[in-house]
């Protein structure tokens, strides 16, 4: 017995499959096939014959030997290489859609009108005539006072096209069943020498409206949903859109082999009310529709990340999409010449200053789709730290408060937030933002008096919570809260060991505030003198990045573990002993007039051996991802040259800026840690096709789009990266920069062509 096609050949028919072939040897494999398809009711839901699949078996059965078919006796027609086919003529058409006469809609049924469908396309659709895949209908179109004008067709539909599947809502074996009842529009022309307004629309509401009845009468079924796959860069789908078809996402540029291929849009249109039920009726029956279906799928990474926003008005989420687009396109420029118009400006302004919009509200969605990543990896790290923004320059912005001391008189926002990381560095998202002003600098006194939950600490142990939620909603990842000596305070790790299910923490010690480590009843020793008597397990190498004060250098560190009970400080009595994983990194040999390195590490993650602590090293090395992205935010995105009247207008700002200096870093880390996958996974199509085209000096786009790490470079080189071998990744500096000058490229390249 042997299972083929999801037919199952039993010996009995095997044996019935060779006796036919010994006692006709002359009998053609179609007849053969045919037999076959009696022999096993092998029909599709047309109740005809499967009769090439049921061939396919065949040829796989005689493959595996388990028959030998007879010799082929003749060659089919797509066997052979096609003949030339002579381009019709066609007029110059520009005119109005009434003056073109009567248009006429014909079917094509015969090779003199196949050959007049086959030259048109030839000459002038981008993908040829063909071929095309399976069943199919081709139509010309035809004016009465100018001829031909026209020519489109629809095939068989896509097998497997993630977003629009979950649109539809239906099972693998739903999907399997039915997905004779989609059929793809696989191609639409209208000459480049024709020029109609609304010519497109018009053509395709006639032939969405007789399509069904053609297909039933060729094919005997009726088919209940119509699809179609825009390419990105090269047309815009208004005609779709106009015909009341409905935008479901974006293919994944991955192509059918997997190969790489160009980004499409994907559009449908039901063509009866009942299309759900006809496309997820299983094979025993049973209806069933996947919540997927409910949610229509994201456009584009911005409606991904913000589209979800509760605004109170669907037209201001609009209206944040719109600006969102704009602010990443120019990072650098302020807002009217993001905008790029008078009306854009107002509207901006307008929007930052609407009192029902709040920046938490803005980032919420953007939230939840950092959490829906974090789902795909297992291990990721959440680094918080503290930033100020200075707005000192605009002293009439109403609502600011100081960030420094009173003599220095310095005014502007106070911002923490939490940023979550692969192990690789890859920026995942936002999953915390806490953005304020202060009311005023206090006494060192009264900060004492004060409890955390007045005090601006508290701000760590809010953002621990916020994680270890997120933590019980994604059980399958592990979440390791990252910090700096900040945050070494009792209460935080007083508050993990409380937490049923939530995150684990690595903090840097604060050596000044004078630890001690031991049991209740111990007399307890100070953590720096117990750690350094420790024995050193291993050395470790890392990279210390550059900053305004030294430049990049590897550092060589001693390592030492041991677990140990942290007291709680004299002050906080009450507060229990925090059990954790002490972990010491000192550098012995600095170079000449450098500091050197010294960490002590404070973990809940447990540290058996020298891997284990050579592991937290390497995490908390990762928490210099969040200084990148800062600067990136201020210099990048330029959030402190924003010029608004009230804090309230600068917080909204600072949201879709914290968004797109994301997406920002993101590029950045992305291009270097998986290289090669094709470059559609970040850069549209007219982005990638301009940014080739320029650095190249040639009109001419390669076929392929390139690898990541290509683009990211040629990007690179547009913001001064000059691309030397010694030069390595390009940095973020250099692509914001890039990506400045690519807008205006791209609009020139869209232009052009």
């Amino acid at each position: 017995m042997i299972m083929i096609g999801g037919r199952i050949f039993s010996e009995e028919i095997l044996g019935r499959i060779a006796q036919t072939i010994e006692k006709e040897p002359t009998i053609s494999r179609r007849q053969l096939s045919l037999r076959v398809c009696e022999w096993l009711d092998w029909r599709n839901s047309a109740r005809r014959w499967q009769e090439m699949s049921c061939r396919k078996a065949l040829l796989e059965l005689n493959r595996r030997g388990a028959i030998k078919l007879p010799a082929l006796t003749m060659r089919y027609a797509f066997q052979q290489a096609k003949r030339e086919v002579a381009t019709p003529p066609l007029a110059t058409v520009e005119c109005s859609l009434s003056e073109l006469g009567a248009v006429e809609i014909i079917r094509v049924t015969s090779a003199t009108l196949s050959a007049l469908w086959r030259g048109m396309l030839d000459a002038h659709h981008y993908l040829k005539s063909g071929p095309l895949c399976g069943a199919q209908l081709r139509y010309l179109v035809r004016s009465e006072r100018y001829g031909w004008i026209g020519g489109l067709s629809y095939s068989a539909c896509a097998r497997r096209v993630e977003r629009r599947d979950a649109w539809i809502g239906w099972t693998e074996p739903a999907r399997e069943r039915n997905h004779i009842f989609v059929v793809n529009n696989s191609r639409f022309l209208i000459p480049p020498m024709v020029k109609v307004k609304n010519l497109a629309s018009h053509v395709l509401a006639r032939c969405q409206s007789r399509l069904a009845d053609d297909w039933e009468e060729v094919y005997n079924y009726r088919p209940v949903l119509l699809e179609t796959y825009v390419e990105r860069g090269r047309f815009a789908g208004s005609c779709y859109r106009a015909c009341n078809w409905t935008h479901v996402g974006t293919t994944s540029g991955r192509g059918r082999q997997g190969d790489g291929a160009t980004i499409k849009d994907i559009y449908v249109l039901p063509l009866d009310v009942a299309w759900q039920t006809v496309l997820c009726r299983q094979p025993d029956g049973i209806i069933h529709v996947r919540k997927a279906a409910e949610k229509r799928l994201p456009r584009d990474w911005i409606e991904a990340e913000l589209g979800g926003a509760n605004l109170g008005d669907r037209r201001l989420t609009a209206r944040l999409l719109e600006m969102t687009g704009k602010f990443y396109s120019q990072p650098t420029a302020n807002i009217p010449s993001a905008c790029g118009s008078v009306k854009a400006t107002k509207a901006a302004y307008r929007f930052l200053d609407n009192e029902t919009v709040r920046w938490q509200a803005i980032l919420q969605p953007h939230y939840e789709a950092t959490e829906e990543r974090l789902r795909d990896t297992s291990l990721a790290l959440v680094v918080q730290d503290t930033t100020t923004l200075n707005y000192s320059t605009h002293p009439h912005t109403k609502g600011l408060g100081p960030i420094g001391t009173d003599i220095e008189n310095v005014r502007g926002l106070m911002i923490h937030d939490t940023m979550a990381f692969n192990t690789k560095g890859v920026p995942l998202g936002l999953l915390n933002v806490q953005c304020w002003a202060r009311e005023g600098i206090g006494s060192r006194q009264d900060r004492h008096r004060k409890p955390l939950e007045e005090k601006e600490s508290w701000k760590w142990v809010e953002s621990y919570r916020a994680v270890s939620a997120v933590q019980k909603r994604c059980r399958k990842t592990s979440l390791v809260v990252v910090a700096d000596r900040e945050a070494d305070i009792h209460e935080v790790f007083c508050e993990q060991a409380r937490t049923n299910y939530g995150a684990q923490l690595l903090i840097r010690a604060e050596r000044t505030r004078n630890r001690k480590a031991g049991e209740e009843d111990a007399t307890g020793e100070f953590l720096w003198p117990l750690l350094e008597r420790q024995p050193v397990i291993g050395t470790r190498e890392i990279l210390v990045p550059p900053n305004e004060k030294r430049a990049a250098r590897q550092a060589t560190l001693e390592v030492r573990t041991m677990p140990v009970t942290l007291r709680p400080p004299k002050t906080k009595g009450q507060l229990p002993p925090a059990r954790v994983w002490a972990v010491l990194a000192q550098e012995t040999m600095p170079p000449a007039g450098v500091e050197g390195l010294e960490w002590m590490l404070l973990t809940t993650v447990e540290v058996k051996n020298k891997d284990d602590a050579c592991e937290r090293l390497e995490w908390y090395a990762r928490r210099w991802g969040i200084e990148v992205y800062h600067r990136i935010l201020k210099s990048g995105c330029r959030v402190e040259a924003r010029q608004l009247e009230y804090a309230h207008n600068l917080q909204n700002c600072l949201a879709i800026d914290m968004v797109v200096a994301w997406r920002i870093h993101y590029l950045t880390t992305l291009g270097h840690e998986t290289p090669d996958v094709p470059c559609t996974v970040y850069f549209t199509d007219s982005e990638w096709k301009a940014l080739t085209t320029f650095t190249a000096k040639t009109k001419t786009p390669p076929d392929a789009p390139p690898d990541l790490n290509t683009a990211v470079r040629l990007l690179g080189k547009l913001g001064g990266h000059l691309g030397r071998a010694s030069d390595g990744h390009p940095g973020a500096e250099v692509l914001w920069r890039g990506m400045a000058r690519l807008t205006d490229i791209e609009a020139a390249y869209d232009l052009y062509h």
